[in-house]
């Protein structure tokens, strides 16, 4: 392989990788810039979003967990990979709701510290409850079929096909909230809010019913992650945790509540991610230096480096005292 295809394919994973954490980011962005909250249960949207996934795409094969107990060896609805797509974000979405009203909600007052042990406890609860029903063991998700070859690109050759749906479906969607809230009535009023809730409320509009509204399609956003980067990954009941550090660096990195911000932070970091990992190992007599294992680390030294230069993100405000 040529330098230039090289360089072609690492950029192209790099748009893979980061799709998944804007995705995250995005969702995760509008909340905390929009309703102030800090949601550490994002990830088990995430999760939620995965298993669905296999559930309504195909079957589940059980061989531990108290379903197994139960008597069940298989379980899933076998509907079809594009019903998942449909399916997962309208679920995750309900799900979003109902944790707004439930749980974010009555803590909106609360401090930031609050916020984090409560949903950071629901994340762990999610967690284990999956453990406990589906057993601890990881499952495939199997790309749909209609995307599941190699594409032959010029100068990369040929590409998983799959990874460039997650490109395209990605790119859609975050056009799609880009669109809502920029420019229409709904994003206006959610804008209004976020700047002056208490003279948005004096006009008489309800925003209680906005922000549940953007609460749940930052849940979806998490949603869909899970169904497309499920099938990239095997499937535990640890990919949400798993995936909520770099969603929230992204965030922190971009700036909070700026969804440019997220688009640009994930991108970046899957730049940082696939480049190290695409890079060969480097040799100085005795000692080899592997780059693939300090991908994450790659990460942090990005947030840090970035922090320094722009405590607020690369497109935060910056906050008076």
């Amino acid at each position: 392989m040529s330098l230039a295809a090289d360089i072609a394919s690492v950029l192209l994973n790099s748009l893979q990788t980061g799709a998944i954490y804007v995705l995250l980011a995005v969702g995760l962005s509008i909340i905390l810039g929009t309703l102030k909250f800090v949601n550490f249960a994002h990830g088990a949207l995430y999760l939620i979003g995965a298993y669905a996934g296999i559930l309504i795409a195909g079957e589940m094969s059980l061989s531990n967990g108290k379903l197994q107990e139960w008597g069940m060896s298989t379980i899933g609805l076998d509907l079809g990979y594009a019903a998942a797509l449909i399916l997962v974000p309208i679920l995750v979405f309900v799900i979003g709701l109902l944790m707004e009203r439930f749980v974010a909600r009555p803590f909106y007052d609360r401090p930031d510290t609050d916020q984090i042990l409560v949903t950071f406890g629901l994340a762990v609860i999610v967690q284990e409850l999956f453990r406990a029903m589906f057993g601890g063991n990881s499952q495939n998700f199997s790309q749909p079929k209609w995307a599941s070859g190699a594409v032959n690109l010029p100068v990369v050759g040929n590409f998983p096909e799959w990874r460039l749906w997650v490109i395209g479906i990605t790119a859609l969607l975050v056009i799609l909230v880009i669109g809502l809230i920029e420019y229409t009535d709904f994003g206006l009023i959610v804008r209004a809010g976020t700047l002056d809730s208490e003279m948005v409320r004096l006009l008489g509009v309800r925003l209680d019913r906005q922000y549940l509204i953007v609460f749940g399609i930052g849940a979806a956003l998490a949603g869909v992650a899970g169904v497309v980067g499920g099938p990239l990954e095997l499937v535990n009941p640890n990919v949400g945790t798993g995936i909520l550090v770099p969603a929230f660096i992204t965030v922190v990195i971009g700036g909070v509540g700026s969804t440019r911000g997220a688009i640009v932070g994930g991108l970046l970091l899957g730049f940082v991610e696939s480049t190290l990992i695409a890079l060969p190992s480097l040799t100085i007599g005795s000692f080899t230096l592997n780059f693939a294992p300090w991908s994450q680390v790659g990460m942090y030294a990005v947030a840090a480096v970035v922090l320094l230069v722009r405590p607020q993100g690369l497109f935060g405000k910056e906050v008076e005292a």
